[in-house]
């Protein structure tokens, strides 16, 4: 991977980023919210409204408070909070970690069910397996997180009580205790992006196993396991690679539907709460971020690309 490649992946995602940057701006100018209300409160006076929206630059024109707006994050300000008083920055970045480990989590349950299920599927093509794997896929594609979320609610921590309804703890602060509140609400994050991969590995397992490199990997005298595992699933990988960086879009989506169910303090509860308070730099801050974890998860994904596939040479 050349250094021309990197600058120019880096200047494009900055590009992106100055493009959401607008589109986030604009959008919160026409939310019916006026700052100085919110932060003084309804009942204060014309002249304190008018000072504070003097002191916040609110009668400047909308482009300079954009430019205000845009320096202030380079710098690492993302302004200040209406409903708390807080600087949003830090509590946007504290609650993105919370969702990126139940993100993480997610994924890594996901690979470990979805994976064995595809390569299943592929080399048992065309029998009862593969279509029990397909009718899985089908399921999971079709049921949406609000319902996996109440059933699972419903059954293994409300009648079973297998697992803690709702909440979040940290790891560091009690480690077995907060893997057991990440378990629920990553396997309901988990089971559409099982259904997308198993299909994925199934399809490209397929195409494999079928190719001349396989036929001579056998032909060597290469036992069934040593082709599967050490030949056909490194490559069958390589697409799978592209559509866990794209679902990452829609992990960041899912995620608020999740947190919300069940109550994890990460970034989408907290971009829901700042949308119902009408908290404009909370807003803007948690779009941004997300947007750029979008954008470094899918540069990532190029860059195993390349360590995978000695062959893909980004110039």
């Amino acid at each position: 991977m050349s250094a021309s490649y990197l600058t120019k992946r880096v200047a494009l995602i900055f590009y992106t980023l100055l493009i959401v940057s607008l589109i986030v701006f604009a959008m919160t100018q026409i939310l019916p919210a006026d700052a100085a209300v919110m932060m003084l409160g309804e009942n204060a006076t014309e002249e304190a409204l008018s000072a504070l929206r003097e002191q916040m630059g609110l009668n400047d024109p909308v482009w300079t408070q954009y430019l205000h707006w845009i320096a202030g994050v380079f710098q690492g300000d993302f302004g200040t909070s209406l409903r708390t008083g807080l600087s949003v920055g830090p509590v946007m970045v504290e609650a993105l970690s919370r969702s990126l480990l139940l993100a993480l989590f997610s994924i890594c349950l996901m690979l470990f069910i979805a994976v064995p299920l595809g390569i299943l599927a592929a080399v048992r093509r065309g029998k009862i397996v593969d279509m029990a794997v397909s009718l899985i896929s089908y399921v999971g594609v079709s049921l949406p997180e609000f319902v996996t979320a109440t059933l699972a609610l419903l059954f293994l921590a409300d009648r079973w009580k297998l697992l803690p309804p709702t909440g979040y703890v940290p790891l560091t602060e009690n480690f077995w205790d907060g893997v057991a509140h990440l378990i629920m609400p990553a396997a309901v994050i988990s089971i559409i992006l099982v259904a997308h991969v198993s299909r994925m590995v199934r399809s490209e397992m397929v195409d494999v196993l079928h190719t001349d490199y396989i036929r001579a990997a056998r032909l060597k005298g290469l036992s069934s396991r040593q082709v599967l595992w050490g030949h056909a699933l490194r490559n069958a990988l390589l697409p799978t690679i592209t559509i866990v960086a794209l679902d990452v879009g829609y992990l960041l989506g899912g995620v608020i539907v999740v947190e919300e169910i069940f109550a994890i303090p990460g970034i989408g509860r907290q971009l829901i709460i700042a949308i119902q308070a009408r908290d404009l730099p909370s807003i803007q801050a948690g779009v941004l971020i997300m947007a750029a974890t979008y954008c470094v998860v899918n540069f990532i994904a190029d860059i195993l690309y390349s360590l995978l596939d000695k062959r893909i040479q980004y110039d």
